[in-house]
């Protein structure tokens, strides 16, 4: 279906950010106020196109006119508008938290985020591989100038690691897209699902290599072990605005991951994903929730306990894909909306604490922070839901993966013990650390100063300010809400897997603006001339 209106979530953060780098002298609460009504605007923009995709229509605009798969097409189906959702919520609720004075340590901060925005939104509305280079290539290039906000010797350090591998990672990606380029003439998504079905033996070795770079970029991505060093370090020391968006970066390479997947050939037999690599995709999930538990629990301040939480909730999503089948891939889908949302919430927190702390959020006995009466209830609906303790969503992603996991034929007897055991004891092992850290971060002990006696003393509940709660406090609600309205997410996210899974729908789109197959024959009459 052509959608005309398609770039406008894509041109208003570009444009935008544009104006704040040029009226980067304009008063803070100016900036405040255009980029908060910017974010709100795609979120709004990102609902429309949910709601427009919910049948199943996959919207399709050419930019400039050009037909695919020689001009820059975008596309948006349901798990591109689920994404765009997600985004435009944790944009939101990041600035109303940056509100709270964050925003004001660096001079570019709302221009650097809007260009953020901007990276994100293209990569998940792209329609080839090249443009979602590009993309990649700006969401880095702003994330790098967010992480640097404040400056200080961690983020330095965190900001060189990321740069350095995420630079390896550029070019790796280029590489594979020129491999996949060289085999089948076309980067067009669409295009790609025809013709790679149609290469002979040699070219479809060269277009499997360059698969196989292009997952080992979005691997490193995802931060999957062993490419994850760059993550943990970058989210501890961002500043919460920061690390709170970048919840959703490592969702970035799992997005382009199902996307790549979904260009794979279908034998006949069985979905297109159930026979790739099922042993691979579930070692890398046992190795993830591994080492994400393992380092969550290890951690020694709240900040870095998240960032490892992150990459465990990366493990889990790749236990519900590894099966290939839609209940699996629809149980990752709801998962990935419940963790990108409560870990986001989880950064806001662990700022809101450590502000008011003298021992920041070091994990070591000390004075409860102020507003305790109220940071404590947070971090128990944060935990829980983190966890995977019901009655919370949590819990249902999980034992929804878990299940899915077990009926697949693809994961088999002798592989699904090996995710349950991962999933069941990481949920276990997360308990634990984050119950040792809520007693040593917010339980008041004898001789402490009561948050009463702090409230009393400051006149009031300040150390608070009440965007930055209202942020926080909506992304852990999200939780709740989750489990409330299952039923219809879990079947959106059934409906989405299954639109995945069958790209038939896509190509049909894409191939509505011009006979992709058509222009493939034509290029390739042409290269044997």
């Amino acid at each position: 279906m052509n959608a005309p209106s398609l770039p406008l979530p894509l041109v208003l953060p570009l444009a935008l950010g544009a104006l704040l780098l040029v009226g980067a002298r304009l008063p803070l609460a100016v900036q405040r106020f255009i980029g908060l009504l910017g974010t709100l605007c795609v979120l709004a923009a990102a609902l429309d196109l949910l709601a427009r995709t919910a049948q199943g229509d996959v919207l399709v605009t050419a930019i400039g006119g050009w037909p695919p798969p020689f001009g820059i097409v975008l596309v948006c189906d349901r798990l591109s508008a689920l994404m765009l959702t997600l985004t435009g919520l944790l944009g939101t609720a990041a600035l109303l938290h940056a509100s709270g004075g964050a925003d004001a340590s660096g001079r570019h901060f709302h221009a650097l985020f809007q260009f953020q925005l901007f990276g994100l939104v293209g990569a998940f509305l792209t329609g080839d591989l090249f443009n979602l280079f590009v993309f990649f290539e700006v969401l880095l290039i702003a994330s790098y100038g967010l992480l640097m906000q404040g400056g200080g010797p961690a983020r330095t350090r965190a900001a060189l690691h990321y740069v350095v591998l995420n630079l390896v990672g550029s070019s790796l990606f280029l590489l594979g897209a020129a491999l996949i380029y060289a085999a089948t003439g076309t980067l067009n998504l669409a295009d790609l699902a025809i013709r790679l079905g149609q290469l002979p033996p040699v070219d479809a070795r060269l277009a499997g290599a360059g698969g196989l770079l292009l997952f080992t970029v979005f691997a490193l991505k995802a931060a999957l072990p062993p490419l994850h060093a760059w993550m943990v370090p970058a989210y501890a020391a961002a500043p919460a605005p920061v690390a709170a968006l970048f919840a959703i970066l490592t969702k970035v390479g799992l997005y382009a991951m199902l996307r790549l997947l979904s260009l794979v050939p279908d034998t006949g037999s069985e979905p297109a994903l159930a026979g790739f690599a099922t042993w691979l995709l579930t070692g890398a999930a046992v190795v993830t929730i591994t080492a994400g538990s393992l380092g969550a629990l290890a951690s020694t301040r709240l900040g870095t306990m998240i960032g490892y939480l992150v990459m465990l909730s990366m493990g889990t999503l790749l236990a519900g894909i590894a099966p290939g089948t839609p209940e699996g891939l629809a149980a990752a889908l709801y998962y990935l909306v419940h963790t990108t949302l409560v870990t986001a919430g989880l950064f806001l927190l662990a700022d809101l604490i450590a502000s008011g702390r003298a021992q920041g959020d070091r994990l070591v006995i000390g004075d409860p922070p102020r507003d305790a009466q109220i940071l404590a209830p947070l971090f128990l609906l944060g935990a829980i839901a983190i966890a995977g303790l019901p009655p919370l969503s949590g819990f249902l992603g999980k034992a929804w993966i878990l299940i899915a996991v077990q009926d697949s034929a693809a994961t088999g007897p002798t592989v699904w013990p090996w995710i349950w055991a991962a999933v069941l004891g990481s949920s276990f092992v997360v308990l634990l650390g984050l119950s040792r850290a809520g007693t040593l971060l917010l339980w008041r002990r004898r001789g402490a100063v009561s948050p009463s006696a702090i409230a009393s003393r400051d006149g009031g509940l300040s150390g608070l300010a009440r965007p930055a709660l209202v942020g926080t406090s909506a992304l852990l609600a999200a939780s709740p809400l989750l489990m409330l309205f299952a039923g219809p997410l879990t079947g959106f996210t059934l409906a989405t897997a299954r639109q995945i899974l069958d790209n038939g729908g896509y190509v049909a789109a894409v191939a509505g603006l011009a006979p992709l197959s058509h222009a493939s024959d034509a290029r390739e009459e042409g290269r044997d001339r």
